[in-house]
C-alpha cells in the first residue's frame, strides 16, 4: 500500500505531540515531512525561563532530538520557513524554494509575540520572548548592558524579568493592569506576588501605559517614555504583553480565520485535507495558549489523521499551575466570582499562603491558590467534574483527605502518605492529562526507576515540570529504595538558592550564623524572605547548630509545630499527651477522660506508640485541653522525639531479661523536647522476642542475658526498613550514652526531612561507627552536646500557657470568610 504524504508546518510542542500520538496509532499510513523555521529540533518552550535564569542548558530542554526524527522516518526540514500553501496543487513552498506535496497538511505555526504599535518598536534591543533565539539575545545583552524593561506583567514577563535580574541587570516590569497576572490571579494574590518579587529586587510600574521607545541616535533603544510623561532608562526592552495566533499563512491560502485558524471538533479547517492544532487554531471561539489543551487537541487530531475518526475535541476546562520564580501559583475556572457565587478565603500573609475558592449552587466553580498549590489538582477535578461539595464544604479549604504535615508546603512535603491516598484517577500532570494510575501502571509494567523514564513513557512532568516532585514521590512509593532519584545531598535546598543542604549547614556552622535573615543575607538568598521549603530547614539548622543563641522562629515551622498538635483533614486537631515509656496511672487516665467529656472529643484512640490520642479538638480549645490534662506534650506532631515504646520486661514478663520499661522511661526523659531533622521513634524490648517492635525504630534496644543490643535506622512506615545492628553494650548507662551520641550525630549531619534510615544509607554505617563507637572522646562530646542543647528547651505546651503573647495563635479567627460576591 502506497503511503500518503503528511506535511506539518511548524516544529513546536503541539505539532510534534500530534505526530507522537499518530505514531502510537500507526506508523504505516504516512510519509511525514516537517518544516521548522528554527535551526533546532523540537524543544520545550515552557522551560526557556530556566535557561535564561541559568538553571538549565538548552540541550536539557530538547524534547525530541534529531535521532528521534530519523528513527521514525520523518523528513525534517530545519531553517525553512513555509511562505505559501498552494491548496490547488496540494503543495507547500518554503522560503528557500523547496516544496513538499501533501495529502494531509497539519498547520502548527503557534503564535507570535504582540509587539506594541508604538514609536521605536523596531529599535535594536527591542525583542519579544517566544523562542530560544530571544533567550540568547537576552543572555548576551545582560553581559554588556545594565537596564532592562519588561513590558507585561504576565507569567512570561515575570519569568523574563527574574532571569534578567539573576544575570545582573536592573529590571523594571511595566504592566498596564492594576495587578500582576490578572488573568490567572485575583487582586489579593497578584498583590502578594508583587510584594514577594519586589523583595527579590524587581521593580514594578503599574498601572502604566507605554507611549514610546527612545533611541540613542545609533539605532539602539536607550529609554522608555510613558503616557504620563515619565521616562526611565532601557538598554533592553522585552515585549511580553501577549501573543497573537500565527494564522497569516492560512489566511493567504484562503482558509477562514478569526483570531486564529477556524477548526471543528476534529481539528479540521474548512479544507478537510488541512488540520490545525495549537496556539494558531481557534476552536469554538477560543485560541488556547496553555499546553494542556494543546496536547488534548493533539490526541484528537492524531486520531483523525490515523483515520479512526471516533474522537472529538469539545474544548478544555483550563487550569494554571505555575511556578513564578520559585513561588507556587494555581488557578482554575471562575476564580474571580460573580453574581450568585460565594467565596471561601484563607489568607496567611506571614506564612505566604492565600487560598480562594468560588462556589455556585453548591458546586466549586473556581479556585485561586498562592504559595500552597499542593491540592490544585484536586480542586481542578472538582471544578471540571462539577461535583456537589455541600457535604464537604466545612473542610473544603483543607483540600484532599490526608493532607498530613500541615497546610504549608509543596507536594514533596506532603510526603508519601498523600501520594498513597491519591486515587488512581486523580490527575498528577495537568499539562499532559496524566493520572496517578497511569504512572503507577507504566512503572510496574515497564520496570521504570527514574523520573526521566516516567517522562518518556507517560509524558508526566515533561512540560512545565511543576508536578516533578509528585511524580518522583509516586515513583518512590511504587518501587521503594530502587527509585533512581537525585539524592537530596545534590539538590538545591529550594528555588531560593543554589546551595544544597550540606553547604547551608556548613555555612551556618563555620560563619556562626544565628538568625534566618543573617543566614539568607550571607548566603545571598535569591528571595530575601525565603519560602515554605527553605525556612523550616534553615530554622532547624540554626537552632540545632547554635543552641541557646539561635532563636526558634515559630513562623518558619509547619502548622503542626506552630499549633503543637496534629491538624486533621477537617481542620480540627489531635492531642497526644506524653506518657513516659508508655506508662500511665489512674490520675492521668481520669484527667484524659474528663478532658474528653469537657471538650466533647469525638474520638479517643490508643496509638501504635502506646499513647492515647484525643482527636477532633478545635484549635481554640487546645490551650484549655493542655491545661486540664496537666501532662507534658507528646510531641506527636513534630520533627522531634516522638515516643519510646516498651514492653513490660523483667518486672512482670516471665521471659524478660532486662528492665525495658525503666530503660524506656529514662530514655524518654533524657530526650524530651529534642527537635530533629525528622521524627524519631525509639523502642526498648526486654528480651529477643521483641514485643516492642524495636527492630523497626530509629533506635531500637533489645535486652539480652548479657546486656543490650542496639539497632539504628529502622522505619515502620510505608516502606518498612529493619534497623541495622549497631553495637552490644553491658549497662543501662552505656545504652544512654551510645543512643544519645548517635542521635546527636544524626541531628548535626542529617538534612532536614531526612529520616535516620536515609541518613544511614547516605553516610554509611562505617562512618557512624567511627564517630560513635571507635572514638570515645567524640562519643562523649556528642552526648554532652545533645544534653547541652536540650537544656535550653521547654515543654511547648507549658511555654504556650505561660506566655500570653504566644496565645494569639489560638485565638478564634475566621479563616473562612463567606460572603456574597
Amino acid at each position: 500500500m502506497k503511503k500518503l504524504k503528511l506535511v506539518m508546518i511548524g516544529n513546536g510542542m503541539a505539532g510534534v505531540r500530534t505526530l507522537e500520538e499518530l505514531l502510537k496509532l500507526t506508523d504505516e499510513l504516512y510519509d511525514i515531512t516537517v518544516f521548522g523555521a528554527e535551526p533546532h529540533p523540537n524543544y520545550n518552550r515552557i522551560l526557556l525561563s530556566p535557561v535564561l535564569a541559568g538553571e538549565q542548558q538548552f540541550e536539557e530542554i530538547v524534547l525530541n532530538d534529531l535521532d528521534w526524527y530519523a528513527e521514525n522516518g520523518i523528513r525534517l526540514m530545519l531553517k525553512r520557513k513555509v511562505v505559501k500553501i498552494d491548496r490547488a496543487r496540494r503543495r507547500v513552498i518554503a522560503d528557500d524554494g523547496s516544496e513538499a506535496e501533501y495529502d494531509r497538511l497539519l498547520i502548527a505555526t503557534g503564535s507570535n509575540p504582540f509587539i506594541l504599535p508604538i514609536p521605536g518598536n523596531d529599535l535594536q534591543g527591542v525583542i519579544g520572548y517566544r523562542d530560544i533565539a530571544d533567550t540568547q539575545v537576552m543572555m548576551e545583552t545582560a553581559k554588556t548592558h545594565k537596564h532592562a524593561v519588561v513590558i507585561g506583567g504576565g507569567l512570561l514577563g515575570l519569568e523574563a524579568a527574574n532571569g534578567l535580574k539573576l544575570r545582573g541587570m536592573d529590571v523594571t516590569v511595566v504592566h498596564i493592569g492594576d495587578w500582576l497576572m490578572e488573568r490567572q490571579l485575583d487582586k489579593t494574590a497578584g498583590t502578594l506576588l508583587q510584594s514577594a518579587l519586589e523583595s527579590r529586587g524587581l521593580k514594578f510600574l503599574l498601572p502604566k501605559q507605554t507611549a514610546e521607545l527612545i533611541g540613542n541616535g545609533e539605532g539602539r533603544v536607550k529609554a522608555v517614555r510613558f503616557a504620563d510623561g515619565e521616562v526611565i532608562p532601557a538598554d533592553l526592552v522585552v515585549m511580553a504583553a501577549g501573543i497573537r495566533p500565527n494564522s497569516e499563512l492560512a489566511e493567504q491560502a484562503g482558509l477562514p480565520c478569526n483570531r486564529g485558524i477556524l477548526v471543528n471538533d476534529t481539528l479540521q479547517t474548512y479544507d478537510p485535507r488541512i488540520y490545525a492544532v495549537g496556539e494558531c487554531a481557534n476552536h469554538r471561539g477560543t485560541a488556547y495558549g496553555l499546553v494542556a489543551p494543546l496536547f488534548e487537541q493533539a490526541k484528537v487530531c492524531a486520531n483523525h489523521l490515523a483515520m479512526l475518526g471516533f474522537s472529538r475535541y469539545l474544548g478544555s476546562v483550563t487550569s494554571t499551575k505555575l511556578k513564578v520564580t520559585g513561588i507556587d501559583l494555581f488557578s482554575a475556572g471562575d476564580f474571580i466570582g460573580g453574581e450568585g457565587t460565594e467565596t471561601i478565603t484563607l489568607s496567611d500573609p506571614i506564612g505566604g499562603v492565600y487560598k480562594k475558592l468560588v462556589i455556585k449552587d453548591d458546586v466549586l466553580v473556581g479556585a485561586c491558590l498562592y504559595g500552597d498549590t499542593a491540592d490544585g489538582g484536586w480542586y481542578f477535578r472538582q471544578v471540571r467534574e462539577g461535583q456537589n461539595v455541600a457535604q464537604i464544604r466545612d473542610h473544603l479549604m483543607f483540600g484532599a483527605a490526608g493532607l498530613g504535615e500541615g497546610a504549608i508546603g509543596d507536594a514533596g512535603h506532603q510526603g508519601q502518605s498523600k501520594t498513597m491516598s491519591m486515587p488512581d484517577d486523580m490527575e498528577v500532570c495537568g499539562c499532559n492529562g496524566v493520572c496517578k494510575g497511569t504512572i503507577v501502571k507504566a512503572v510496574q509494567e515497564h520496570g521504570l526507576f527514574s523520573v526521566d523514564e516516567v517522562k518518556k513513557h507517560t509524558k508526566a512532568a515533561s512540560s512545565c515540570g511543576s508536578c516533578t516532585g509528585l511524580v518522583e514521590q509516586i515513583l518512590i512509593n511504587t518501587v521503594g529504595g530502587a527509585a533512581d532519584v537525585k539524592p537530596k545531598s545534590e539538590k538545591a535546598i529550594c528555588g531560593c538558592s543554589d546551595l544544597n543542604h550540606g553547604q547551608v549547614r556548613k555555612a551556618i556552622r563555620e560563619h556562626h550564623l544565628i538568625s534566618i535573615p543573617a543566614a539568607m543575607a550571607f548566603m545571598e538568598w535569591r528571595t530575601p524572605n525565603g519560602c515554605a521549603t527553605c525556612r523550616p530547614a534553615l530554622n532547624y539548622y540554626l537552632i540545632s547548630t547554635w543552641p541557646g543563641e539561635a532563636k526558634d522562629d515559630p513562623q518558619s515551622r509547619f502548622i503542626n509545630e506552630r499549633a503543637h498538635a496534629n491538624i486533621q483533614k477537617d481542620g480540627t486537631y489531635s492531642v497526644v499527651p506524653r506518657m513516659w515509656g508508655g506508662v500511665t496511672n489512674a490520675a492521668e487516665l481520669r484527667r484524659i477522660a474528663d478532658v474528653a467529656d469537657k471538650y466533647q472529643v469525638p474520638m479517643v484512640k490508643v496509638t501504635g506508640g502506646q499513647r492515647i490520642d484525643l482527636l477532633g479538638i478545635r484549635k481554640e480549645d487546645l490551650p484549655g485541653v493542655w491545661k486540664d490534662l496537666d501532662m507534658p506534650s507528646g510531641h506527636a506532631y513534630g520533627k522531634s522525639i516522638r515516643t519510646v515504646k516498651t514492653c513490660v520486661g523483667s518486672e512482670f514478663c516471665r521471659f524478660g531479661t532486662q528492665n525495658s520499661t525503666q530503660m524506656g522511661i529514662d530514655l524518654e526523659h533524657a530526650l524530651f523536647n529534642m527537635w530533629s531533622p525528622h521524627k524519631v521513634k525509639l523502642a526498648v524490648s526486654g528480651c529477643p522476642r521483641n514485643c516492642a517492635e524495636s527492630g523497626i525504630k530509629d533506635v531500637g534496644i533489645i535486652g539480652v542475658d548479657s546486656g543490650w543490643e542496639l539497632y539504628i535506622g529502622g522505619n515502620g512506615g510505608i516502606k518498612t526498613e529493619a534497623g541495622e545492628f549497631f553495637v552490644k553494650v553491658k549497662s543501662a548507662e552505656e545504652v544512654m550514652e551510645y543512643s544519645l551520641a548517635f542521635l546527636q550525630l544524626y541531628r548535626e549531619e542529617a538534612f532536614y526531612l531526612e529520616r535516620t534510615v536515609h541518613y544511614l544509607q547516605r553516610v554509611g554505617m562505617d562512618h557512624i561507627k567511627q564517630a560513635v563507637l571507635n572514638d570515645a572522646e567524640r562519643r562523649k562530646a556528642l552526648h554532652q552536646r545533645l544534653l547541652f542543647s536540650l537544656s535550653f528547651e521547654q515543654d511547648p505546651w507549658q511555654e504556650q500557657l505561660s506566655k500570653p503573647q504566644l496565645k494569639k495563635e489560638f485565638d478564634r479567627i475566621a479563616v473562612k470568610q463567606l460572603e456574597n460576591a
